[in-house]
């Protein structure tokens, strides 16, 4: 089965505007699907999809329309500084049941990340997540998870072993997933009225990473560690404000803005070893004026415009880029390893690996912030330092 067996072609119709597009918008640079699917085979960086399935975007429907809304206003922002080399898949269909839908996504997502293509996924539900995730089963590596959501998505009505793979309860399903290839998962922007207490032990217990609304957008440069840590990535459209993009049926008065939105969104595009992103949940049957779909169009561009910037400085190759320092704990006999990048001026941190652990590596590298270092020469344990290392155990 070929990949372009999934896709329905894009009818630029209704989204191109009526005197065309300037030679210099994106609109003439992606490759897209009309009358043929684009070669793959040709040099190409990313790939967009959009997923026309809304079947379990719980109290949203009408967000399977959202991908064609948001390619109008992407195709006429301009192309950066760098010469962009994307193709839009246009979208895929949805299947007979939603498992089929899953296993389109599932396929498509897999099949570019082998070939070195970076999948931007335009939903739908959030419960594609799932079918985001499960994309990576085959590729023999544990998976970072970051999602921006108000929300946990851990919702538990019938017992999880039974419970429908929905956009508030997909979660369940990740974490459940056997084999677990789930290394670490991280939530930025939660709001606590909208999280029990129950679920925020679970995190806890399972050292995961979580990270409140107020901690995002009071200082939204601490989220770049731990978007930097994942190899996948999901962001509700409901984590952002309501004023800023009421597309939403889910939307709240609060939430991250718009510019810090899309300031996650570059820092995402930044990550050297990020292989896919999803964008879900955007609706436009509440989207006043097109403001939500041009917002999450604005998020896209930023993220392309940190992919065609990244650094590629993932330590320690080669050891001249990066400076080693080195701390000692007040009440430990072990110190902790940093390493920043010349480069980049970013952090990281050198976990070890239990006695039983990897013959191969003596350590794990986290990336972490300058606090941290802060942190362990005031003497303390950096709290990421602990979590990481019961992780690894």
């Amino acid at each position: 089965m070929s990949l372009s067996d999934f896709f329905s072609p894009i009818d630029l119709k209704n989204i191109a505007p009526e005197n065309g597009y300037y030679s210099s918008h994106l609109g003439e640079k992606i490759a897209r699907f009309r009358d043929s699917f684009p070669d793959l085979e040709q040099k190409t960086d990313i790939a967009i999809i959009g997923v026309q399935d809304d079947r379990n975007a719980i109290n949203n429907p009408g967000c399977a329309l959202g991908p064609d809304y948001v390619r109008e206003k992407l195709y006429q922002l301009f192309e950066g500084g760098y010469k962009t080399k994307i193709a839009d898949l246009g979208n895929i269909k949805q299947g007979a049941t939603i498992t089929d839908t899953y296993f389109a996504v599932k396929t498509v997502v897999h099949e570019l990340i082998k070939k070195g293509i970076l999948p931007i996924i335009i939903g739908g539900g959030q419960d594609i997540t799932y079918a985001q995730y499960m994309a990576y089963e085959d590729l023999e590596q544990k998976v970072d998870l970051v999602i921006v959501d108000p929300r946990f998505d851990l919702e538990d009505d019938g017992g999880m072993d039974s419970l429908e793979t929905t956009s508030v309860s997909y979660l369940n399903k990740i974490f459940l997933h056997e084999p677990n290839y789930l290394f670490n998962y991280s939530n930025l922007g939660f709001q606590t009225y909208f999280t029990s207490q129950e679920s925020l032990r679970v995190m806890d217990k399972l050292y995961f990473d979580v990270h409140r609304l107020g901690e995002v957008s009071s200082q939204v440069a601490m989220a770049e560690p731990v978007i930097r840590n994942a190899n996948m990535i999901s962001i509700d459209i409901g984590a952002i404000r309501a004023s800023d993009a009421m597309g939403n049926a889910n939307a709240s008065p609060n939430g991250l803005y718009g510019e810090e939105a899309c300031q996650v969104a570059r820092y995402a595009g930044f990550n050297d070893k990020l292989s896919s992103i999803g964008f879900y949940e955007f609706n436009p049957a509440y989207d006043n004026n097109g403001q939500t779909a041009m917002l999450l169009a604005q998020m896209i561009w930023c993220f392309i415009d940190g992919f065609y910037n990244r650094k590629k400085d993932f330590p320690l190759n080669p050891k001249s880029q990066y400076l080693i320092y080195k701390t000692s704990l007040k009440h430990e006999d072990h110190e902790v390893v940093f390493v920043k990048s010349k480069k980049s001026d970013r952090w990281w941190m050198q976990v070890p690996y239990p006695s039983s652990g990897s013959m191969n590596e003596r350590f794990h590298l986290v990336p972490c912030r300058y606090d941290d270092y802060k942190t362990a020469v005031g003497g303390e344990m950096p709290d990421l330092w602990w979590r990481t290392y019961q992780k690894l155990n």
